[in-house]
This record gives C-alpha cells, structure tokens and sequence, in this order.
C-alpha cells in the first residue's frame, strides 16, 4: 500500500525507555516518565551532538557513525534516567532479594543500578559479536563442507551468512516479546511513533489524534538496523577470508562503514516516497510489527508531552 504524504517531515525523533520516552528535536532533548505514583516526569538530557562539535563528521558516512555513537551513548543515559524515575519511591521486600542482590546493595548502594546496567551492556556486546559475526561464518564453514559447491563463489557465502543473521534477529526480536517490561517498551515505541506522525499531518497533538496514526515509521531505528544487516550482505561480497575469525574482525572493522551506508539509506526513505524507498524501507517496516506495539492511552500522554517540549517554535526541525 502506498504511504500517505505527510504535510512536513520532522527531524525529531525518539526512543522508548522504561515507562517513558525520549524526544530529541533540533534544540532540545527531552526524557518523559511515568512513575509509580502516575505522575509525568521531565528532564532534559544532553546529547553529544557530535556533528555539531566537528564539521568534518557531518560528511555523508561519517555522519552515520557520529550518529550511531551519539544515539547509543545517550539512549543509555536516558534508558538508566528512565530506570531511576520510574523505580522511585518502589522497594521490594528484603525477603525478595536474593543474596547477590544484598551483595550488591550493600557494597555498591545507589550505584548498583548503574553497574549492574554496565555489566549487562557488555555482556550483551559480546553476545552480539559472538552470534551476529562469528556464528554465522562458523555454520557457513560447516555447510559448506557437506556443499562444496558453495565454496565457488562468494555471494553463497554472504547470502547464507546475511540469512542466518536475519533468522538471529527475528528470533532474538521475539524473545524479547516474551518479557512483560520489554513488551511495555515496544508499546511505549509504539506511541513514539503516532505521535511523531500526527505532528508530521499537522494535527493537534492529544490522544485520540494519536491514536489514529499508523505506528510503522520509515525512520525508526529497527528499520535502520534491518538495513544494517541487508548491507552487511552486500559488504560481506567483497571479504575474500573463509576464516571464521579473521572474516569475523574484518566485518568488525568495516562495520563504521555498514552503518555510515544504512544512515543514508533511512534518511532517504525518511525524506522520500517512491517506489525505489519503499523496496528499501519495506524490511524494516515488517520487522516492526514486532518491535512496535500499540500503546495505551496513558502511554500516549507521555510521549504528548515529550514531543510538545522539543518542537521549536519556528519550524527549524522541517526536513521537507
């Protein structure tokens, strides 16, 4: 089906966190929380915005990666943000606790939070690398023993490893689902996404406006990382290595340049609306059928108040 034009496109963009919202417009970052006692919390937080500190990185590529690296380094500081607002005031019973969780109340205090979230970040990186990149190649190698014939050329080689990367994402995706705070996450996402596209129709922003937008959005960020994983196919055709390690640290090392090619192409489909944009951004739009859920009313009103606080007021944030 063909997208409806929008009246403008926005600059403006989000993140879903733990029972809020993160709107990052042109001027201004804003995080939104619901706490326990049902009340909306903001707070601005500060992006890197590295392209704004060095000229060089708002080259084309370059200005990818920049936003890759800002947009990781301030999710988490929003998503830990997120965490204590919406966790404030709430104490579970010390006969809940388990032994590590004393451990760590105990020698770590309010800090604990902030290092159980950088021990988990790293493991999930690891994680990462070790099925995104090493499995993948590894599976291939032992296909390809039982196929020689694949061995012949190299697009089997990427193709099956681009394959089984997508296989890995749409099932770690969907595990995901599985966790009732994750799924709230989604939902959360979910009201990011129709409140941005009612402010892109020009409505007035409140809940049953909202409501009625679409929540697949050609600039969300699973779209971008979908897109990621196509271009990581068509990078991999021009690795020579059959290692299992050294093909995996190569696509390592050019992964600056997989993410610097999938920023261009998710601006492009942000910005366009054609039939070429559309065959692109058509994968990322499928996939967030899982990573974007609707969201409740109350949802809504947060990221309401979110987008309200990083609108400028003269229309800077238009892209087209």
């Amino acid at each position: 089906m063909k997208r409806e034009k929008t009246k403008l496109i926005t600059s403006i963009g989000g993140q879903a966190l733990m029972e809020g919202i993160m709107m990052r417009g042109p001027f201004k970052t804003t995080v939104a929380v619901r706490k326990a006692d049902g009340t909306i919390e903001m707070e601005e937080i500060q992006p890197l915005n590295l392209t704004k500190k060095y000229k060089i990185l708002r080259l084309p590529i370059l200005r990818g990666v920049a936003a890759m690296i800002d947009s990781l380094v301030t999710g988490e500081k929003a998503l830990m943000m997120s965490a204590d607002k919406a966790l404030e005031g709430e104490e579970v019973p010390e006969e809940e606790l388990s032994k590590f969780d004393i451990w760590m109340n105990e020698h770590l205090g309010e800090k604990t939070v902030k290092v159980l979230m950088a021990i988990s970040t790293i493991i999930a990186v690891l994680f990462c690398v070790g099925v995104f990149y090493f499995l993948p190649t590894f599976l291939f190698n032992l296909t390809a023993k039982a196929f020689p014939f694949m061995n012949d050329a190299m697009i089997w080689r990427s193709a099956y490893e681009g394959i089984i990367r997508i296989i890995l994402f749409l099932i770690y995706m969907s595990l995901c689902t599985l966790n009732k705070d994750i799924k709230r996450v989604f939902r959360y996402h979910g009201a990011e996404h129709k409140t941005i596209f009612c402010y892109e129709y020009g409505l007035e922003l409140n809940v049953e406006n909202v409501k009625k937008q679409r929540r697949f959005h050609p600039r969300c960020g699973t779209s971008f990382l979908v897109l990621m994983l196509i271009v990581g196919i068509l990078i991999g055709l021009f690795i020579p290595f059959t290692s299992v390690v050294l093909r995996s640290v190569t696509k390592i090392l050019l992964l600056p340049l997989t993410v610097g090619i999938g920023y261009e192409l998710i601006k492009v489909c942000g910005k366009h609306d054609n039939i070429i944009t559309r065959i692109i951004a058509a994968p990322g739009m499928w996939m967030q059928h899982i990573t974007t859920k609707e969201p409740t009313d109350d949802m809504i009103e947060v990221a309401i108040q979110a987008m309200n606080d990083v609108i400028p007021e003269n229309g800077e944030d238009r892209i087209a």
